[in-house]
């Protein structure tokens, strides 16, 4: 067994019923989409100081109503904040926000703390830990495994890695947001493990469609196939939920099909890296650029099924 440099932490079991001891840390969070908004959320249920910015500031208004204070530039709410968490789409969003204009690098001083959870490339992530570490920050990388739903109920997996004080200064806000955290050591893995875990995912889902729209061609009942999988052994609350929507036509993002192919192009450049075959993956991605190709960017990624009905 591995134990190597990670380290689990369970969810405590207070959490649940709202009893956790929240930080004394002012917490500041860049980023209200899809899963930054049932974070930040579960941080002010738990009782956490939370000020909030977003590129557009509409989002905003609902979490101060909810308690929040609005940071107007992300260089704003770092310098006002202990501990400031940022979950933005990809690379690209992840450095502009440190690096822009009044971004999150201009509100960095000695011991102030950032947190990033997007879901990035090794490279990425190395860079930004970097820049803020240069400047006498402290660095976290944390991206998230889950969907809106989970986002929303406090049930997401972290992986984090980089300052370990921090992550464990994070402790109160993890045990809000997550049921389980775990500690990879050095930054830029749990930027590797993220991709892998969803590059497993994603290509189960290309797979999941390509398997109900086969039973519908060949005549067999879609609906039963998803009966004798839910009876064996790859029945899954995954499984279940995406062939659901798929039945019921409801393709509303629970976890956007941009951001899966996203994580699968990611993970096969990862696999490039090292020089390993990533066969599976790149079959999977070929099939969601499809998807995105007939206007399926803004839908759950299960919404990869309308590739394979045209």
């Amino acid at each position: 067994q591995e134990t190597g440099s990670t380290s689990i932490q369970a969810a405590d079991s207070t959490a649940v019923n709202g009893s956790i001891t929240p930080t004394d840390k002012k917490i500041g969070f860049l980023g209200l989409g899809l899963m930054g908004s049932g974070i930040v959320s579960n941080l002010l249920k738990m009782g956490h100081t939370v000020t909030v910015w977003n590129r557009t500031a509409e989002k905003c208004d609902l979490f101060i109503q909810e308690g929040a204070r609005l940071g107007r530039t992300p260089a704003e709410v770092v310098s006002t904040c202990d501990i400031t968490f940022a979950c933005v789409s990809d690379p690209k969003a992840a450095k502009d926000l440190v690096l822009g204009p009044s971004g999150v690098l201009q509100g960095i001083r000695p011991g102030k703390c950032y947190v990033d959870m997007s879901t990035v490339d090794a490279e990425t992530v190395t860079e930004l830990a970097q820049v803020i570490v240069s400047r006498g920050g402290r660095f976290l990388e944390a991206p998230v495994s889950g969907n809106q739903q989970l986002s929303n109920d406090g049930m997401l997996v972290i992986l984090a890695a980089g300052d370990r004080g921090l992550y464990e200064d994070c402790s109160s806000c993890f045990q809000a947001m997550g049921k389980t955290s775990f500690f990879l050591g050095e930054v830029g893995n749990a930027a590797k493990m993220m991709l892998i875990v969803n590059m497993v995912q994603g290509s189960f889902m290309a797979t999941i469609a390509e398997g109900l729209t086969l039973a519908q061609v060949t005549g067999q009942s879609q609906q039963t196939l998803l009966d004798i999988l839910n009876q064996g052994q790859l029945a899954s609350i995954f499984l279940d939920q995406k062939c659901q929507n798929i039945l019921q036509g409801n393709f509303k993002p629970d976890f956007y099909l941009k951001y899966i192919q996203k994580d699968l192009r990611l993970a096969i450049a990862l696999g490039d890296s090292v020089n390993h075959p990533t066969p599976m993956a790149a079959a999977a991605n070929e099939v969601y650029k499809r998807a995105k190709a007939l206007d399926q960017s803004d839908n759950d990624m299960s919404a990869v099924y309308r590739a394979y009905i045209h």
